[in-house]
């Protein structure tokens, strides 16, 4: 599995000329990051007497969090194998019309599943940056910059993965599914930017001196 690889090894992966792991994976990866940084700031919050008040909340952020950290590992080698059964499927024999037929339609469930795996992770990752939002403001003040990158990592990883998503439908036959998934992707980068960037705004304000 990817995910038991060394930093250093992960990385000396994705710079072969190997096609996976690719962007996909690195979508997810993002989304790991976003939410194991986003659980730190909540820690650090939690047992702090100064912060008593949000304990709860922070305790549960922390949870959210964690799991979700936990979706987005599994889903660095789910992007990995989706991209393999897409190819395994073009290898398939097409000697004859049945074959041919067989094949065309493997192709196509692989590829809606290759769409459907960074979709997935889009959808968490959106999902999750009301959370950061809420460790940002109400957790440890002097951890808000971390919760800052983690809300910049949540939006590559809802934009990389849309990205995943698009250049997938536009293999994708079946019009009605590919509509859809192409209207949620629009829904899901339209609120991941303005999340981040009404995040950031008022952060980067408040540190100005």
């Amino acid at each position: 599995m990817l995910t038991d690889l060394t930093t250093k090894d992960f990385l000396t992966k994705v710079a072969s000329n190997e096609p996976v792991p690719g962007g996909g994976s690195i979508a997810a990866l993002c989304g790991a990051v976003a939410a194991s940084l986003g659980a730190m700031v909540a820690n650090l919050t939690i047992g702090r007497k100064k912060y008593a008040d949000v304990e709860e909340e922070m305790q549960k952020a922390k949870d959210e969090l964690i799991n979700a950290s936990l979706f987005f590992m599994e889903a660095i080698d789910r992007d990995s194998d989706a991209y393999k059964k897409v190819f395994e499927c073009f290898k398939m024999p097409k000697s004859c019309d049945e074959e041919i037929s067989i094949r065309d339609k493997a192709i196509q469930e692989a590829t809606i599943y290759a769409a459907t795996v960074p979709m997935e992770v889009a959808r968490r990752a959106c999902s999750i940056m009301n959370t950061i939002t809420m460790v940002a403001e109400k957790g440890n003040c002097n951890a808000v910059t971390d919760a800052c990158v983690a809300m910049m990592s949540a939006r590559n990883a809802t934009l990389a993965a849309l990205l995943n998503v698009r250049i997938n439908l536009m293999s994708i036959h079946d019009k009605a599914i590919a509509l859809s998934m192409q209207d949620e992707a629009d829904c899901l980068e339209k609120t991941a930017i303005e999340s981040e960037n009404t995040l950031l705004n008022r952060i980067n304000k408040e540190l100005h001196l």
